[in-house]
Protein backbone atom coordinates (compact mmCIF):
# COMPACT_ATOMS: atom_id res chain seq x y z
CA UNK A 1 0.00 0.00 0.00
CA UNK A 2 1.32 3.44 -0.95
CA UNK A 3 1.76 5.84 1.95
CA UNK A 4 -0.39 8.98 1.80
CA UNK A 5 2.35 11.50 2.59
CA UNK A 6 -0.03 14.46 2.85
CA UNK A 7 -2.19 12.69 5.42
CA UNK A 8 0.85 11.38 7.29
CA UNK A 9 2.28 14.90 7.51
CA UNK A 10 -0.98 16.33 8.82
CA UNK A 11 -1.20 13.54 11.40
CA UNK A 12 2.37 14.24 12.50
CA UNK A 13 1.53 17.88 13.14
CA UNK A 14 -1.83 17.22 14.81
CA UNK A 15 -1.01 14.12 16.85
CA UNK A 16 2.66 14.61 17.71
CA UNK A 17 3.79 18.21 17.41
CA UNK A 18 0.69 20.01 18.70
CA UNK A 19 0.40 17.65 21.66
CA UNK A 20 3.95 18.58 22.64
CA UNK A 21 2.81 22.14 23.39
CA UNK A 22 3.66 23.55 19.96
CA UNK A 23 0.80 25.99 19.35
CA UNK A 24 2.46 28.71 17.26
CA UNK A 25 0.36 28.87 14.09
CA UNK A 26 3.29 29.92 11.87
CA UNK A 27 5.38 26.97 13.03
CA UNK A 28 2.51 24.52 12.56
CA UNK A 29 1.80 25.89 9.10
CA UNK A 30 5.44 25.47 8.06
CA UNK A 31 5.61 21.89 9.34
CA UNK A 32 2.37 21.10 7.51
CA UNK A 33 3.44 22.68 4.23
CA UNK A 34 7.05 21.50 3.92
CA UNK A 35 7.58 18.02 2.51
CA UNK A 36 9.68 16.45 5.27
CA UNK A 37 9.80 13.22 3.27
CA UNK A 38 11.91 14.99 0.62
CA UNK A 39 14.65 15.76 3.15
CA UNK A 40 15.07 12.42 4.90
CA UNK A 41 17.40 9.76 3.43
CA UNK A 42 15.59 7.71 0.78
CA UNK A 43 15.71 4.54 2.89
CA UNK A 44 13.65 6.24 5.61
CA UNK A 45 11.15 8.09 3.44
CA UNK A 46 8.22 5.96 4.59
CA UNK A 47 8.96 6.75 8.27
CA UNK A 48 9.62 10.45 7.71
CA UNK A 49 6.73 11.36 10.05
CA UNK A 50 7.35 8.84 12.82
CA UNK A 51 8.25 9.93 16.35
CA UNK A 52 11.84 8.83 15.75
CA UNK A 53 15.31 10.18 15.18
CA UNK A 54 16.48 9.17 11.69
CA UNK A 55 20.09 8.32 10.74
CA UNK A 56 21.74 10.71 8.29
CA UNK A 57 25.24 9.20 8.07
CA UNK A 58 28.51 10.14 9.81
CA UNK A 59 26.87 9.13 13.09
CA UNK A 60 24.49 12.11 12.83
CA UNK A 61 20.75 11.97 13.41
CA UNK A 62 17.71 13.94 12.26
CA UNK A 63 15.73 15.20 15.25
CA UNK A 64 12.26 13.96 16.14
CA UNK A 65 9.46 16.13 14.74
CA UNK A 66 8.35 17.13 18.25
CA UNK A 67 11.82 18.47 19.09
CA UNK A 68 11.94 20.35 15.80
CA UNK A 69 8.59 21.96 16.55
CA UNK A 70 9.50 23.03 20.09
CA UNK A 71 12.80 24.45 18.88
CA UNK A 72 11.23 26.49 16.08
CA UNK A 73 8.55 27.82 18.41
CA UNK A 74 11.06 28.84 21.11
CA UNK A 75 13.07 31.02 18.70
CA UNK A 76 10.08 33.33 18.06
CA UNK A 77 11.37 34.23 14.60
CA UNK A 78 10.12 37.14 12.53
CA UNK A 79 10.31 37.73 8.79
CA UNK A 80 13.17 40.22 9.32
CA UNK A 81 15.41 37.95 11.37
CA UNK A 82 18.77 36.59 10.30
CA UNK A 83 19.49 33.10 11.62
CA UNK A 84 22.60 30.97 11.97
CA UNK A 85 21.98 27.23 12.00
CA UNK A 86 24.81 25.08 13.35
CA UNK A 87 24.42 21.63 11.83
CA UNK A 88 22.62 21.58 8.47
CA UNK A 89 22.08 17.83 8.50
CA UNK A 90 19.26 16.94 6.12
CA UNK A 91 18.40 20.59 5.45
CA UNK A 92 14.86 20.23 6.80
CA UNK A 93 15.34 22.65 9.68
CA UNK A 94 17.09 25.02 7.27
CA UNK A 95 13.92 24.93 5.15
CA UNK A 96 11.69 25.59 8.15
CA UNK A 97 13.89 28.49 9.24
CA UNK A 98 13.80 29.91 5.71
CA UNK A 99 9.99 30.14 5.86
CA UNK A 100 10.00 31.78 9.30
CA UNK A 101 12.94 34.22 8.98
CA UNK A 102 14.44 36.63 6.49
CA UNK A 103 17.79 34.93 5.87
CA UNK A 104 19.45 31.72 7.05
CA UNK A 105 23.13 30.81 7.12
CA UNK A 106 23.56 27.09 7.75
CA UNK A 107 26.83 25.36 8.60
CA UNK A 108 27.79 21.72 8.44
CA UNK A 109 31.18 20.06 8.81
CA UNK A 110 30.23 17.37 6.27
CA UNK A 111 30.43 18.51 2.63
CA UNK A 112 28.10 15.74 1.45
CA UNK A 113 25.41 16.96 3.87
CA UNK A 114 25.79 20.48 2.52
CA UNK A 115 25.49 19.23 -1.07
CA UNK A 116 22.41 17.06 -0.43
CA UNK A 117 20.70 19.74 1.62
CA UNK A 118 21.36 22.26 -1.15
CA UNK A 119 19.53 20.10 -3.68
CA UNK A 120 16.55 19.59 -1.36
CA UNK A 121 16.37 23.28 -0.49
CA UNK A 122 16.43 24.32 -4.14
CA UNK A 123 13.63 21.86 -4.90
CA UNK A 124 11.60 23.37 -2.04
CA UNK A 125 12.33 26.89 -3.38
CA UNK A 126 14.06 27.98 -0.18
CA UNK A 127 16.10 30.71 -1.82
CA UNK A 128 17.12 32.62 1.32
CA UNK A 129 19.44 29.94 2.72
CA UNK A 130 23.23 30.17 2.42
CA UNK A 131 24.99 26.85 3.00
CA UNK A 132 28.56 26.78 4.32
CA UNK A 133 30.79 23.77 4.92
CA UNK A 134 32.60 24.65 8.14
CA UNK A 135 33.33 23.52 11.69
CA UNK A 136 31.44 25.70 14.18
CA UNK A 137 32.80 24.86 17.63
CA UNK A 138 36.44 25.86 17.06
CA UNK A 139 36.94 27.37 13.63
CA UNK A 140 34.04 29.26 12.04
CA UNK A 141 34.23 33.04 12.30
CA UNK A 142 31.11 34.81 10.97
CA UNK A 143 31.30 38.08 9.09
CA UNK A 144 28.12 39.30 10.77
CA UNK A 145 25.99 38.86 13.86
CA UNK A 146 22.61 37.16 13.94
CA UNK A 147 19.20 37.63 15.52
CA UNK A 148 19.04 33.94 16.39
CA UNK A 149 21.34 30.92 16.50
CA UNK A 150 20.13 27.34 16.61
CA UNK A 151 22.33 24.29 17.14
CA UNK A 152 20.83 21.04 15.86
CA UNK A 153 23.36 18.87 17.69
CA UNK A 154 24.23 18.80 21.37
CA UNK A 155 27.16 20.34 23.24
CA UNK A 156 28.53 19.22 26.56
CA UNK A 157 29.37 22.83 27.40
CA UNK A 158 28.19 25.92 25.55
CA UNK A 159 30.98 27.46 23.41
CA UNK A 160 31.08 31.02 24.76
CA UNK A 161 32.27 32.33 21.41
CA UNK A 162 28.77 31.67 20.02
CA UNK A 163 27.28 34.35 22.28
CA UNK A 164 29.43 36.95 20.55
CA UNK A 165 27.75 36.08 17.25
CA UNK A 166 24.38 37.39 18.42
CA UNK A 167 22.94 40.85 17.86
CA UNK A 168 21.44 42.80 20.77
CA UNK A 169 18.19 41.08 21.63
CA UNK A 170 19.44 37.84 20.10
CA UNK A 171 18.54 34.37 21.31
CA UNK A 172 20.20 30.99 21.07
CA UNK A 173 18.66 27.53 21.18
CA UNK A 174 21.01 24.74 22.23
CA UNK A 175 20.80 21.26 23.74
CA UNK A 176 23.52 20.89 26.34
CA UNK A 177 24.74 18.50 29.00
CA UNK A 178 25.54 14.81 29.20
CA UNK A 179 23.56 11.97 27.69
CA UNK A 180 20.99 10.64 28.28
CA UNK A 181 19.44 13.62 30.11
CA UNK A 182 20.34 16.79 28.22
CA UNK A 183 18.56 20.13 28.55
CA UNK A 184 17.10 22.03 25.62
CA UNK A 185 17.80 25.64 26.57
CA UNK A 186 16.92 29.06 25.19
CA UNK A 187 19.40 31.83 26.02
CA UNK A 188 18.58 35.52 25.60
CA UNK A 189 21.77 37.54 25.25
CA UNK A 190 20.52 40.94 26.47
CA UNK A 191 18.66 39.67 29.49
CA UNK A 192 21.44 37.25 30.36
CA UNK A 193 18.82 34.61 31.04
CA UNK A 194 18.54 30.96 30.13
CA UNK A 195 15.29 29.00 30.11
CA UNK A 196 15.26 25.22 30.25
CA UNK A 197 12.52 24.13 27.86
CA UNK A 198 12.57 20.34 28.08
CA UNK A 199 14.87 17.34 28.40
CA UNK A 200 16.02 15.36 25.38
CA UNK A 201 19.03 13.48 24.04
CA UNK A 202 20.86 14.41 20.82
CA UNK A 203 24.09 13.35 19.17
CA UNK A 204 26.93 15.76 19.94
CA UNK A 205 28.26 18.19 17.39
CA UNK A 206 31.81 17.53 16.24
CA UNK A 207 34.29 18.69 18.94
CA UNK A 208 31.46 19.33 21.41
CA UNK A 209 31.30 15.98 23.25
CA UNK A 210 32.35 15.79 26.91
CA UNK A 211 35.97 15.01 27.65
CA UNK A 212 36.34 11.32 28.42
CA UNK A 213 36.88 10.52 32.08
CA UNK A 214 39.22 7.67 32.94
CA UNK A 215 38.52 5.70 36.09
CA UNK A 216 41.20 3.44 37.54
Amino acid sequence: MTLDFELARQNMVSNQVRTWEVLDARVLDVLTALRREDFVPAAYRDVAFADLELPLGHGEMMMKPVVEGRMLQALELTADDSVLEIGTGSGFISACLSRLAGHVTSLDIHADFTARAGSALRAAQCDNVELVTAEAVREFAPAQRYDAIVATGAVATLPQRWLGWLKPGGRLFVVQGRAPAMQATLLRVDAGTSEILFETDLAYLQHAAPIARFVL
